[in-house]
Formats: C-alpha cells, sequence, structure tokens
C-alpha cells in the first residue's frame, strides 16, 4: 500500500517548493464562489468521511431515537458505502443505475409574458425546437394574488410572465398543448393552490382527468419568507395551504410533485452554496412533518416530493453540491422519519443556471456562463434543466434568445458525451473531498436549526434570512474590492459598449385583450355559483385545519366557476390575513 504521507513530502520537497522558487503562484484568492478555500493538491488523504471530525449529527435524532443506517464513527472514507454505485443508496452517484443513458434531463425552459395567448405560442414555438417539458412563469399580479385590472397592480402586467386572472386564461395558456404526455411545471407559490386548480379544471374540461396530469407546482412559501419574498399571509396559514396541496395530490393526482423544495431563490438572494442546500432541505423537513401531523404516511407523500435548485458558476463546487444533497435526503428520511419506501428517500431535483450571475454589460458573456452551469447540473445528476438566456439580465427573453438557450442544452445532450456515462467526476479526490466537506457544513447548519426548534421557528427568528445576508455582504464586498472578478464588470469592462441586442417588448395589444377577457368573464359567468364557491371557501377556510376542511375542492369549485384568483385570494386575506416581515434590528 502506498505511503502517501511519505509520497506527498517528497514531492513538495522535490517538486513543489522548486517549482514555487521558480515562479511564485498567482496572488489572487483561491476559494470558491461561497469562499471555501481550495487546496493546492487533492489526493486520497482528502477522503474523510462526513461525520470525521466532528460537525455533523449526533447519533440520536431530534426526538432521542437512534439513528439508523450509520456507522458510530465515520475516520475513513469507505468508498463502497460513502459513494457507492449509481441507483443505490446513499444515492451520491445518482437516483437512477443508468444516469442520463437511458433518458435525458427534461429540457424544461421557464417561459411567460403578456397574456395568455402570447405564453402559448412562445410554448408551441419551443416545444416544435424539441423542448421536452413546459414551464410557466407567472408575472407579478398573479404572483401576489390580484386580477390584471386591480389598480394596486397598475403598470405590472406581463412584464415578468403570463398574466392569467380566471380559468379563461388558463384554458387559453394550454389551448392546444399535449397535456396528456408532457409534464408542466408551474412557478407560483401564495397563490398556488388555486391556479393549481385552475390547470386541472382545464386539463379535465378537455377530457384529461386529473389522475393522469404530470407537473410539478413550486408551491414552496417557507423559501419566500427566507428570501424571495412573495408572501402573502402568515407562515401558520400558508403552510397549511401547502399541505393541503399535498393530501390532495397524494389522493387525486398520483403522478404530480405538489412542492418543489427551493434552493433556487435563496441563492439568487446571495447564499453560499452549502446555505443554499442547507436552508432547502431544513423547508423539505418542515413540509415532511406538517404532512405526518396531518396523518399521512411518509410513503404516501415523500415520492412525490421534488427539489429546485440553482447551478451557479462554481463548477466543481456545485457538482459537489448535488452530490451531498442526494445524501444528505437519504439519511434524513430513513434514520429521521423512517421511510420504507426507497423512492421516498430519492432526491429528484430541477435546475436553473444562475440568474443572478447574468451581466447586462457584455450580455453575450452570458451564453458561457450559462454553459458552463448547465454542464455542472447535467455532471451533478440533475433530472430537468431550464438554461437561462443571455438577454434575461435585461428583460424576458426574446424568443430568439430562449431558443438559443435550448440550444445550448440540445449541444450538450448530443454532441459532448457527458450523458454516456453516469457520474463521471465520481471518485475523483476534489470532488469528494468537496462533497463531504458540503455535507459536513449542512450537517452544521441542520442542528442548529433543529437546536431553533425547527425551520418555521428559526425563519421567525430571522436566522436564515441573517445568515444570508452575511454571505451576499461577503461576496459583493470582494466583487467591489476586486478580489472576485466578475469578467466585464469589475474587469476587462468596455467603456465603450453599446447595447446591440434585441430585447423583448410584450405586445401592445396583449393588455387590451386580456382587460376584455377578464371583463366578459365577470359578465357571463354565473354570478349564484361564483358567491357559492366563494362562500364555501370562506367557511372552510375560517374552520380549524385537518382533512375535512381541505381548502383544495373549494379552489376547484371556485376555478370551475370562473371566480378570478384576486377573488379567491381575497377570500384568504379576509380569513388569513396578510403578513407583514418584521423589521429586522
Amino acid at each position: 500500500m502506498t505511503d502517501w504521507s511519505s509520497r506527498r513530502e517528497t514531492w513538495r520537497r522535490e517538486r513543489q517548493g522548486p517549482a514555487l522558487d521558480r515562479g511564485p503562484e498567482r496572488r489572487i484568492r483561491f476559494s470558491t464562489i461561497s469562499d471555501v478555500e481550495v487546496d493546492r493538491l487533492y489526493g486520497p488523504w482528502d477522503w474523510q468521511g462526513p461525520d470525521a471530525g466532528g460537525g455533523g449529527p449526533t447519533e440520536i435524532d431530534h426526538l432521542g431515537r437512534p439513528l439508523r443506517g450509520r456507522p458510530g464513527r465515520w475516520d475513513e472514507f469507505d468508498p463502497a458505502r460513502d459513494i457507492g454505485l449509481p441507483g443505490e443508496p446513499p444515492f451520491t452517484r445518482g437516483i437512477h443505475p443508468t444516469g442520463h443513458r437511458g433518458r435525458l434531463w427534461t429540457m424544461r425552459m421557464f417561459s411567460g409574458f403578456g397574456s395568455a395567448e402570447d405564453t402559448n405560442a412562445r410554448f408551441r414555438r419551443l416545444l416544435d425546437a424539441g423542448q421536452t417539458g413546459l414551464s410557466v412563469a407567472y408575472d407579478m399580479p398573479t404572483l401576489y394574488g390580484y386580477d390584471t385590472d386591480d389598480p394596486r397592480v397598475e403598470g405590472e402586467f406581463g412584464t415578468c410572465g403570463v398574466a392569467v386572472s380566471s380559468l379563461a386564461d388558463m384554458e387559453l395558456l394550454l389551448d392546444g398543448l399535449p397535456l396528456e404526455r408532457i409534464s408542466t411545471s408551474m412557478t407560483i407559490n401564495s397563490p398556488a393552490a388555486p391556479i393549481w386548480a385552475m390547470y386541472i379544471a382545464a386539463a379535465e374540461k378537455r377530457g384529461v382527468p386529473r389522475a393522469a396530469l404530470e407537473g410539478t407546482i413550486q408551491n414552496d412559501i417557507l423559501k419566500e419568507f427566507i428570501a424571495q419574498k412573495e408572501f402573502l399571509f402568515p407562515p401558520e396559514p400558508s403552510l397549511r395551504l401547502v399541505t393541503d396541496t399535498i393530501e390532495f395530490g397524494t389522493r387525486e393526482l398520483p403522478k404530480w410533485n405538489t412542492v418543489s423544495i427551493s434552493g433556487y431563490h435563496i441563492r439568487e438572494a446571495g447564499s453560499t452554496a452549502a446555505q443554499e442546500l442547507a436552508f432547502t432541505i431544513a423547508d423539505g423537513m418542515a413540509y415532511v412533518e406538517a404532512a405526518l401531523a396531518r396523518g399521512l404516511r411518509v410513503d404516501d407523500f415523500a415520492p412525490r416530493l421534488s427539489f429546485f435548485f440553482n447551478s451557479h458558476s462554481d463548477f466543481f463546487e456545485e457538482i459537489a453540491k448535488f452530490r451531498a444533497a442526494r445524501r444528505i435526503w437519504w439519511k434524513l428520511m430513513n434514520e429521521r422519519y423512517r421511510a420504507e419506501n426507497e423512492r421516498s428517500t430519492w432526491l429528484r431535483f430541477h435546475t436553473q443556471t444562475a440568474g443572478v450571475s447574468l451581466t447586462a454589460q457584455q450580455p453575450l458573456n452570458n451564453l458561457t456562463r450559462v454553459a458552463v452551469q448547465a454542464l455542472a447540473a447535467i455532471l451533478g445528476g440533475t433530472q430537468s434543466l431550464h438554461t437561462d438566456a443571455y438577454d434575461e439580465a435585461w428583460a424576458v427573453p426574446s424568443a430568439e434568445a430562449a431558443l438559443l438557450a435550448l440550444r445550448q442544452q440540445q449541444v450538450l445532450a448530443e454532441e459532448t458525451g457527458v450523458a454516456s456515462t453516469v457520474d463521471p467526476l465520481g471518485g475523483s479526490w476534489f470532488v469528494e473531498a468537496l462533497t463531504n466537506r458540503t455535507e459536513r457544513a449542512v450537517w452544521a447548519y441542520l442542528d442548529e436549526i433543529d437546536r431553533r426548534g425547527g425551520m418555521v421557528a428559526a425563519i421567525a427568528a430571522g436566522y436564515p434570512q441573517r445568515e444570508i445576508a452575511d454571505a451576499a455582504y461577503r461576496f459583493q464586498r470582494e466583487v467591489d474590492e476586486g478580489d472576485r472578478t466578475i469578467v466585464g464588470v469589475n474587469r476587462y469592462a468596455d467603456p465603450d459598449e453599446v447595447l446591440a441586442i434585441p430585447l423583448l417588448q410584450v405586445p401592445a395589444d396583449s393588455l387590451r385583450r386580456q382587460l376584455a377577457r377578464l371583463e366578459r368573464v365577470r359578465r357571463e359567468r354565473d354570478a349564484v355559483a361564483v358567491a357559492a364557491a366563494l362562500g364555501g371557501l370562506r367557511e372552510a377556510a375560517a374552520r380549524p385545519e385537518s382533512s375535512e376542511t381541505n381548502l383544495m375542492p373549494h379552489f376547484l369549485r371556485c376555478a370551475e366557476a370562473y371566480a378570478t384568483l384576486g377573488e379567491i385570494c381575497g377570500v384568504l386575506r379576509e380569513v388569513f390575513g396578510e403578513y407583514r416581515e418584521p423589521v429586522a434590528v
């Protein structure tokens, strides 16, 4: 057996030392974007297990139960146990034995602008170009539960997504799309349940039964309180709505992911990679515990939980993050939640390249950034992927830019060979060391969140928000001081740069068509049926949370009666109240 300690010392003396004498290394910060120091060299001496040296979880869980499936100590890294093989626990190398050889990741481009007609046309073009999944972006009024004609949202129509004020809009949005054979993702949170009800109602009107529908609603309200801030109601009723959708989906839509537990927005707010992973997993734990408290069995709902991560520009850090995520979730679902169905322990995730990394300066540079970030997601084992368009720092992507972003995925899939083998970086001394280091950092955060009483209590106390703010400040200071290079921004800038790319403009008549349709819906619908549906929703929402007061059937009745999103959310605002974030001190 090789004496690596002795060999490394000889290398340092005979090879490294003379090389440094001849010329010093570059005087830059050798660290990841998250400011994790990167060593000059990695080798088998770095293969320390995630529990070695402390920082990991204790040998009993937060309820005092002994952990199952964890060795007493991980003093040495055991590749057979800790990396394993693809498709077997702990799933470090992926949840599927054949990786992308059997099936490529779903190419799911996030799209939406203007009216339902505008976005439907974009969907059709992307599907014709080879996109394999739909992903709906909603505009700001919809995200906040308002109708397009509400005076509080004047000027916000369609600028960051599609406007959906009623079932009539949803019907047009989905017109002619193959819902029976393609999955749909919808990025919406506080109003997720009523919007999902509109989707189900629109599909059933076309003859597609709800049990056949495949897709995902983001529906991750806890990360809104942490990062994105698109919340409507206080945390407790908001969590009730998420639990209602999990329960309803478990019983009625077996192919649907009722929550996409999202680290993406946490990372966009400035978190480190480890914080993104830790706070996302902690949010997932809160949803699991809420569903268990409702009376569901973990193996009934856990197989349909999904995750959504950011892929940033630090190539190896991102790959390590994805690999660590699977291993941590497997341990939690086994040890803490006693899952018996192996699918309950799978961490399935969608990835989007890092919008926050895109620059308005020299926007064509974003093509390179996105390609590298997408490659990291693929090598990390993502199940689906959105690639940002190069012009997104300026506006909603133009049709040309969105198509080019899709083509980036297709080139990676078809021309590079990255899908030919499973987890090709598995066994890399650097990648495995970084995977373990990420896992240790995540467990330390999870232990601290447990100590604070769980994620809901930690959010109320502002703990994750402060951690993210500190990380964002550190990174921005590095950029401002030149310690972290952003090409075209703080280095290699072009003072004579002139923007010369076409930007999307929402069609001038889109708002007119949207407002006319909304007025027609209110005029032609059955007012008695609308009042009855909204009254039933109000009564159920006012009653204590339980399976008997699940609000999804009421949202469906409201959708089918053509109640508007603003009317539905108005009822919930009356009953639940509106949340106002406390001032940080």
